[in-house]
């Protein structure tokens, strides 16, 4: 699959690679894709993020992962549920953070010291690629570009998903800015 990655889309790749060296942990999540596309800048997802206004934002995106990292890689709809059946995440953090140290769940290992194995990804990262064929597949492109893997992101339920909706990229969104879809109906 990685032979039909386009440049932008390998380089998101190994920017993903570098956020999970960067946060201390083994694996790659979709979350460090996420991260590493909005590190890019002339391809078609930085296109796409530009369009719909997340260019000037992309800090605020960087800041809702930290805080889904922080919960432990919750959802808010997944805290927003455990709050349903009495289960304060919040006053758990906080307490688990009082007792071990701030992002204390946020599966950051600093102090695992320096790790130089073959780091792997993790189960979302894999679909978020899987979904990225799939996308590139679906619109007959022949290649797999950055704009598929944020396309990926945007259909797997999940943080980063959630994330890019708070800020108005969404699955729809991105059609239309990348494909012209749904602009017809929008005409007329």
């Amino acid at each position: 699959m990685f032979e039909r990655f386009t440049k932008d889309a390998r380089e998101v790749v190994q920017g993903a690679v570098t956020h999970a060296e960067r946060a201390g942990v083994r694996s790659i999540g979709a979350e460090h894709l996420l991260l590493a596309l909005l590190d890019r800048e002339g391809s078609r997802a930085s296109f796409a993020f530009a369009a719909l206004g997340l260019a000037e934002r992309k800090d605020a995106v960087r800041e809702a992962l930290a805080e889904a990292r922080r919960r432990a890689g919750l959802t808010r709809a997944d805290a927003e549920a455990l709050a349903g059946l009495g289960i304060d995440v919040t006053e758990i953090v906080a307490k688990v953070e009082e007792a071990h140290g701030a992002g204390a769940l946020s599966g950051d290992r600093r102090d695992a010291g320096a790790w130089s194995g073959r780091r792997t990804f993790e189960p979302d990262a894999r679909d978020v690629l899987e979904g990225a064929l799939r996308a590139a597949v679906g619109h007959r492109d022949r290649r797999i570009g950055d704009e598929h893997l944020l396309l990926a992101l945007t259909v797997r339920p999940g943080v980063p998903a959630e994330v890019l909706a708070d800020h108005g990229v969404t699955q729809e969104s991105l059609r239309r800015v990348l494909y012209g879809e749904g602009t017809a109906a929008q005409a007329g």
